[in-house]
C-alpha cells in the first residue's frame, strides 16, 4: 500500500514532539471533583502555561513543572473554570484538590465525536446532536433506532439510518451512516449494515450524531454522518438499575385487517439490568437485556438476549487499560411485503417470510497512556463476529479484526490540538448468500486532525485521511431463473483515496456561535452490494461485480443561539446544507425474471435543505421543570440526470432515462425521501409525576421503486395514493410516577392516532399500542 509520504511525515513529526518540554523540577498533583456531588471528574483539563494534562478515571492529575509561580486553570466541559495560583519548588510535591461547579447550559454539553476529544457542543464546527440516556428510559426505547427516529433530520427506513436525505432504502446492504460504539465502527463485514439491537441501551452515557460527511476522521461509510454510542462508566458510588416492561397492540384502524380478533393479542415483554462500581483501581460496568415479542404482523416473532461487560484498570497515573465484551443472540421471523393492501395487510405474501437465528459478539481491548509531556496515546481494538442462520439460503457469517493507534497532543503555547492515527481492519465473510464462497477484505488508513482557537473566539479545524481498500473475490457460478449458468470471475480489487475536511466556528457573543464546514465523503462497495445472489417473492437479486465506490462532499453554514428566559435556558439552531454525491450506489430494478434487482451506480445526485431546531430545559413556571426538543427539516433531493422521455426499444437508455424509469414519480426527486419532516418532544414534571408528549410528521414519500407499485407489492399504488398521500403523523404520550426514591412506574401510549403507516413500502409499522414499565434504582 502506498500512503502519501507527507501524511506519514506529519504523523511522525507530531509523535516525535512527545518528549519535548519535559524538564521536571517539581510536581503538582491532586483530584478534581464535582462540587455538588463530590464525584470525581474524568478528563478534566489542568493547564499551566505551556504544560497541561487531564484527570484520569479517578479524577487524579499529575503535572511535572519547572520551579516558579503559575496560574493553574482547571476546566471541564459543562463546568465553570477555576484558577489557582501556586508556587512550584524543586524536588517537592504540591497537592491541590479542586471542586468545580456545574454550569446549567445546554451549550456546554460535552461532546467528543467531532474531533476525537471533548469540546462544548456550542463550539463544534459541524451539526451535532446529543441524546441523553434519560430519553431512552422515559420513552421505553428498547433499541437505539427508536429514539434516533425522534431526532430532527434523522429517519429510520426499515432499520436503515437516513440523515438529511443522504440515504434511500438499500434492502439491508450498505449504509452511508457509520455506527460507532465508543469511537470504534461496528458495521457488519458483509453488508456494512448496523445491527441496532447490538447496542447496550442499558449502559449508555450519551449518543452523539454528526450530520454530514465525516470520512476524513472515520473513513468509509461515514459519507452521510455518524452515530456514536458512548457507553457508561462507573462513578464514585455503586449504582444498580433494573427495568421490566410489558406491552400490547390495539386493533388497527382497518378492522378488516384485525387478524387477532378473538385470539391472543400481540405482546411484548422484557427486562434490563445494569450495575456500575469502582473497586479501587478497577472499574466494572455490567448489563443484560432480554425481550420477547409476538408481532402485530401475522407470523412475526422475536426473542432476543444480550449481555455486556465493560472493565477498566488503572496501573498508574499514566497507564490504564480496559476490556469490553458484548454478546447477543436470538431468533426472529418476518416478511418482506404484505399479502394484499386490505384485509391481509398485516400478513406476508407467500415466499416473502424468512426465519433467522443469530449470534453476534464483540471483544474490545484498549490501552491508554499519558507520557511525561502530557501527550495521550491510545491503542484500540475490536473483534466482531456475526453468525446468521437463515432459511431460503440466506445464511452468512463474518469476522472483523480492527486495530487503531491514536496520538493526541495539546500544544499549550500554540492553542493547538492535534490528533493523528493509524487504522488497520481485516474482514472475512462466508455465505451461501454471496455465491456460497469466502471473501476477505483489508482496509488501511492514516488520519490527521488539527484544531486551533484564535483570539479566544474562532475555532478552526482541518483534517485529512488516506484510505486503502482491498477486496479478494474467489469467483463463483450460479444459475439464473432460466437455468443459464453465470460466472463471476475471481478478482483482487484495490482502491485508495484521500479525503479532506475543513470547519470553522466563530463566537459572535457569549451565547451566539456561527459555524461553517465542508467535508468530503467516501464509501467503498460492500460485499453484499457487489456479490449478493438471492430472491424475495420470486424477484431475483443479482451480483454487480462492476460496481464502483461512491464519493461526495457536504457543506453547511449554521448559527447556534443560546437563550435564558427566567429559569428556562436552551438554544435555537438553524442550518443550511448542500450535499453532492458522485456515482451514488442504489439497488435498481433491471428486469423481472433474469436479473431482478442489482446494485448500480445511478450517477450524480445533490441534496439541498434547511434545518431548524430548538432545545430547552428549566422551570419557566415555578415547581414545573420541563425540557423540550423541536425540529423541522426541508429537503430538495435530486438526480443530476432525470429524463422522462420514453426508452426506445433497441436503443441504449441514457442515465437520466433509467433514473426516471425506475422511479414511481415523474418528478425529479430521489427515491425514499421525505421533503418535510417535523419532530418534537416535550416533558413536564410536577412533584412526583412526569408527563411527556412526542409528535412526528413525515410528508408523502413521493418516489419509490416503480416496480414495487407496478408488479411486486399487491395494492401498493392504491394504498400510497389513498392512505399515505398526505404523509403521516405519530403522536405518543407518556406518564411516569416516582413512587419513591428508588422506584418509578411509567405508562406509555404510542401511535395514539392509530395511523396505518410504513417507513418502507410493503410492511406496516405498529398500530396504536400501550406499555407499562417499572424502573428501580439503587
Amino acid at each position: 500500500m502506498k500512503i502519501p509520504f507527507f501524511l506519514f511525515a506529519l504523523f511522525n513529526l507530531i509523535c516525535l514532539s512527545a518528549n519535548a518540554n519535559t524538564a521536571q523540577t517539581g510536581t503538582l498533583e491532586g483530584i478534581v471533583t464535582d462540587a455538588a456531588t463530590g464525584e470525581t471528574l474524568i478528563g478534566a483539563a489542568v493547564q499551566a502555561r505551556d504544560y497541561g494534562t487531564v484527570t484520569d478515571e479517578n479524577g487524579y492529575y499529575l503535572l511535572h513543572l519547572p520551579e516558579g509561580a503559575y496560574d493553574i486553570t482547571f476546566s471541564y466541559l459543562g463546568y465553570e473554570d477555576e484558577v489557582r495560583t501556586v508556587i512550584i519548588e524543586a524536588d517537592k510535591t504540591l497537592e491541590v484538590n479542586v471542586a468545580l461547579r456545574e454550569t446549567a447550559t445546554l451549550l456546554q454539553t460535552a461532546t467528543v465525536t467531532s474531533g476525537k476529544y471533548e469540546k462544548p457542543l456550542a463550539e463544534v464546527t459541524v451539526s451535532l446532536d446529543v441524546i441523553k440516556p434519560q430519553l431512552l428510559e422515559s420513552t421505553n426505547s428498547t433499541s437505539v433506532s427508536q429514539v434516533l427516529d425522534k431526532m430532527p433530520g434523522f429517519n429510520m427506513l426499515g432499520g436503515q439510518a437516513n440523515i438529511r436525505g443522504g440515504s434511500g432504502y438499500s434492502y439491508g446492504a450498505g449504509s452511508r451512516v457509520l455506527l460507532l460504539i465508543d469511537d470504534l465502527p461496528i458495521l457488519t463485514a458483509d453488508a456494512g449494515f448496523p445491527n441496532w439491537r447490538d447496542i447496550p441501551t442499558e449502559n449508555i452515557a450519551q449518543i452523539e450524531v454528526i450530520k454530514g460527511a465525516a470520512s476524513a476522521l472515520y473513513g468509509s461509510s461515514a459519507l452521510n454522518g455518524i452515530v456514536n454510542i458512548r457507553t457508561a462508566f462507573a462513578g464514585s458510588r455503586p449504582e444498580m438499575k433494573f427495568a421490566s416492561f410489558q406491552g400490547t397492540a390495539f386493533p388497527p384502524a382497518n378492522k378488516d385487517a384485525w387478524w387477532w380478533k378473538g385470539k391472543r393479542r400481540p405482546w411484548s415483554s422484557g427486562i434490563s439490568w445494569s450495575y456500575k462500581q469502582k473497586f479501587g483501581n478497577f472499574d466494572l460496568v455490567a448489563g443484560l437485556f432480554a425481550q420477547n415479542e409476538r408481532g402485530y404482523n401475522r407470523g412475526e416473532y422475536s426473542s432476543y438476549k444480550r449481555v455486556n461487560i465493560n472493565t477498566f484498570y488503572r496501573f498508574s497515573e499514566q497507564l490504564s487499560a480496559g476490556l469490553n465484551f458484548n454478546i447477543n443472540g436470538g431468533r426472529n421471523a418476518g416478511f418482506f411485503f404484505w399479502k394484499d393492501a386490505d384485509a391481509h395487510i398485516y400478513e406476508g405474501a407467500p415466499g416473502t417470510y424468512s426465519r433467522t437465528q443469530n449470534l453476534r459478539y464483540n471483544i474490545d481491548p484498549r490501552l491508554i497512556y499519558f507520557d511525561g509531556a502530557g501527550n495521550k496515546h491510545k491503542l484500540l481494538g475490536r473483534y466482531y463476529t456475526t453468525d446468521n442462520n437463515s432459511n431460503n439460503d440466506q445464511s452468512n457469517s463474518s469476522k472483523v479484526y480492527y486495530a487503531e493507534y491514536q496520538f493526541q497532543r495539546q500544544w499549550g503555547n500554540l492553542g493547538l490540538i492535534s490528533t493523528a492515527g493509524l487504522v488497520y481492519s481485516h474482514s472475512f465473510v462466508a455465505a451461501p448468500l454471496y455465491g456460497d464462497t469466502s471473501y476477505t477484505s483489508n482496509n488501511i488508513a492514516a488520519y490527521l486532525q488539527l484544531e486551533k482557537k484564535f483570539f479566544k473566539r474562532l475555532n478552526i479545524s482541518a483534517g485529512l485521511r488516506y484510505e486503502d481498500n482491498r477486496l479478494n473475490n474467489p469467483g463463483f457460478s450460479y444459475r439464473n431463473n432460466f437455468g443459464q449458468e453465470i460466472t463471476i470471475e475471481p478478482s483482487t480489487e484495490h482502491e485508495a483515496k484521500p479525503v479532506f475536511r475543513l470547519g470553522a466556528n466563530y463566537q459572535l457573543d457569549p451565547t451566539t456561535y456561527l459555524r461553517a464546514s465542508w467535508g468530503q465523503g467516501y464509501r467503498y462497495p460492500t460485499i453484499a452490494e457487489k456479490y449478493i445472489r438471492t430472491a424475495f417473492g420470486g424477484v431475483p437479486i443479482s451480483p454487480s461485480p462492476e460496481l464502483t465506490s461512491e464519493t461526495g462532499w457536504s457543506a453547511e453554514i449554521g448559527l447556534k443561539k443560546g437563550f435564558q428566559i427566567g429559569q428556562l435556558s436552551g438554544f435555537i439552531d438553524a442550518a443550511a446544507f448542500y450535499n453532492r454525491y458522485r456515482n451514488m450506489m442504489e439497488f435498481t430494478f433491471v428486469d423481472f425474471f433474469l436479473t431482478g434487482f442489482q446494485s448500480k451506480n445511478v450517477g450524480n445526485t445533490n441534496i439541498k435543505g434547511i434545518e431548524i431546531s430548538l432545545m430547552g430545559q428549566g422551570a419557566p413556571i415555578q415547581e414545573l421543570p420541563m425540557q423540550f426538543t423541536i425540529g423541522y427539516t426541508y429537503l430538495d433531493p435530486r438526480f443530476d440526470q432525470f429524463d422522462t422521455t420514453a426508452i426506445v426499444s433497441g436503443e441504449e437508455p441514457t442515465e437520466g432515462q433509467l433514473n426516471a424509469f425506475n422511479s414511481s414519480s415523474d418528478e425529479n426527486i430521489l427515491k425514499y425521501r421525505y421533503r418535510h419532516t417535523f419532530k418534537s418532544d416535550w416533558e413536564l414534571s410536577y412533584e412526583d409525576f412526569t408527563f411527556g408528549v412526542s409528535l412526528r410528521y413525515n410528508s408523502y414519500m413521493e418516489a419509490i421503486d416503480a416496480i414495487f407499485e407496478d408488479l411486486v407489492v399487491p395494492g401498493l399504488a392504491k394504498y400510497r395514493e389513498q392512505e399515505m398521500g398526505k404523509g403521516y403523523k405519530l403522536l405518543d404520550f407518556r406518564l411516569a410516577w416516582q413512587l419513591s426514591e428508588h422506584h418509578k412506574i411509567s405508562l406509555l401510549l404510542n401511535n395514539a392516532l392509530n395511523e396505518m403507516y410504513y417507513t418502507r413500502p410493503g410492511r406496516l409499522e405498529t398500530p396504536r399500542n400501550i406499555s407499562v414499565r417499572w424502573d428501580a434504582r439503587w
